[in-house]
């Protein structure tokens, strides 16, 4: 099962296609430009060109299921928030329904399920990710939504948690949610269903069933 990796070159993608690499878990990675693509040969990790705010429906060609771990960043506008993080993201969904792949796993956040909560100047990327998730509850295609807190760049610890009063804290790093994301593609059995990601003391596995 070979799973097209959108947004492998951001902080979460990157970390996730080295472990699936090194595990041996096949994956294409989708890379907006040439210039990306050195890094990911390097290591022997298949890559396909293409622009999530263009045509990209190729890249899935030869693809079982998709990851959706891009986002606009945080040095972008509104425009990219509505492009990538919202429309990408729903574009991606109809293009897995459209050729029938057997899962989507999203990447949001756990704010998005309450982008008020958010802080202010998040609530517009919570409010796109809201939206996103909400399309692929309705797709039709088999997913798992993936919620992480507050991305920190921590390095890895290997232990979760599933809520805040469990966690003490709101925040995970982004190594720990590449973790998160390899179990979660490993295991084509975890199907519509959705999880808190938090740093904590237990193994993904108890978080991600």
């Amino acid at each position: 099962m070979t799973t097209l990796v959108i947004g492998a070159n951001g902080q979460i993608g990157k970390q996730f296609c080295e472990l699936a690499q090194q595990a041996g878990t096949p994956i294409k990675a989708m890379l907006r430009s040439d210039e990306q693509v050195p890094w990911f040969k390097e290591r022997g990790i298949d890559t396909v060109v293409a622009d999530l705010e263009g045509d990209f429906a190729h890249a899935f060609e030869g693809c079982d299921q998709v990851v959706f771990t891009a986002g606009s960043g945080p040095h972008t506008g509104p425009d990219k928030t509505l492009l990538i993080d919202l429309y990408g993201a729903i574009r991606a969904a109809d293009i897995a329904s459209e050729q029938g792949l057997s899962r989507y796993v999203m990447i949001s956040a756990m704010r998005a399920e309450d982008p008020m909560q958010a802080p202010e100047k998040l609530r517009p990327y919570m409010a796109a990710k809201f939206a996103a998730d909400a399309h692929l509850r309705t797709s039709g295609v088999p997913y798992a939504i993936l919620k992480p807190g507050r991305l920190t760049d921590e390095p890895a610890s290997q232990q979760f948690a599933d809520s805040l009063d469990e966690a003490g804290d709101n925040q995970i790093s982004r190594a720990n949610v590449a973790h998160a994301l390899l179990h979660t593609v490993q295991n084509a059995n975890i199907t519509n269903q959705e999880f808190m990601l938090l740093d904590g003391k237990r193994p993904i596995g108890e978080i991600i069933k």
